[in-house]
């Protein structure tokens, strides 16, 4: 049974995230945004705290208070993102330091004292990105340059933690989905066809193994989650 931290747990993503783990039986902590709650009953008790981790000393302090009350990590999924359409023509600095701030920076936050914490463990543990096809294929990128470039940097951020990581058994991944097939996508994209996107469940069922002992032996850390499409 392992202890899994998800930030980001309160979106479909995240649901079906803590639904997985948690009918596998680990014991899950979630971070919310400050005053949320989370909005979908658990088959049984998870532990949520509030935190504004686009803030740097918020994210600290909560996962300091994480750490002292629930002991090592031994898989986090940092789920929390953002998306903005927007072409090179339109896409401006505020759009684009909008989308670091969403994408990167909470990853960063939370990854940096999650790293460190599973480098002091015995047996290292796991981390779990969510990246986007735009940023590895110019051609889907070209229309949300904003956040493909944004979500670049967090490739590049778990292509460091490995190489940091390696010797110590920490292993960072970036789970690559097409779309996901969730109630805001379809709003936003309401003429799309949807018929190869990819359920947020199907995507949870890729992380669980990414992050599980089965699949510590593949060390991969782009996995694409592109559906029929």
């Amino acid at each position: 049974m392992a202890k899994v931290l998800i930030t980001g747990a309160g979106g479909a993503l995240g649901k079906a995230c803590v639904t997985g783990f948690l009918e596998e039986g680990h014991d899950i902590i979630a971070i919310l945004s400050p005053g949320k709650e989370l909005p979908y009953p658990t088959r049984s008790p998870i532990s949520v705290y509030n935190a504004d981790i686009t803030d740097e000393m918020a994210t600290r302090k909560v996962l300091e208070q994480v750490l002292e009350a629930h002991g090592p990590i031994n898989i986090a999924l940092l789920l929390v993102g953002g998306f903005a359409m927007g072409t090179i023509d339109t896409a401006d600095g505020a759009g684009i330091r909008e989308m670091i701030r969403l994408n990167f920076e909470t990853a960063f936050y939370t990854a940096r004292p999650i790293f460190a914490h599973m480098m002091a463990q015995p047996n290292g543990g796991r981390i779990a990105f969510v990246g986007a096809r735009p940023a590895l294929d110019a051609k889907a990128g070209k229309g949300v340059v904003a956040y493909a470039l944004s979500k670049t940097l967090v490739f590049k951020l778990a292509e460091l933690l490995n190489e940091e990581g390696k010797e110590k058994n920490v292993v960072s991944s970036v789970i690559v989905p097409s779309i996901i097939d969730t109630p805001s996508n379809r709003k936003a994209m309401p003429k799309a066809n949807t018929h190869h996107w990819v359920s947020p469940e199907a995507i949870a069922g890729i992380i669980r193994f990414a992050t599980s002992e089965k699949g510590a032996a593949m060390r991969e850390p782009i996995i694409k989650a592109y559906g029929n499409s």
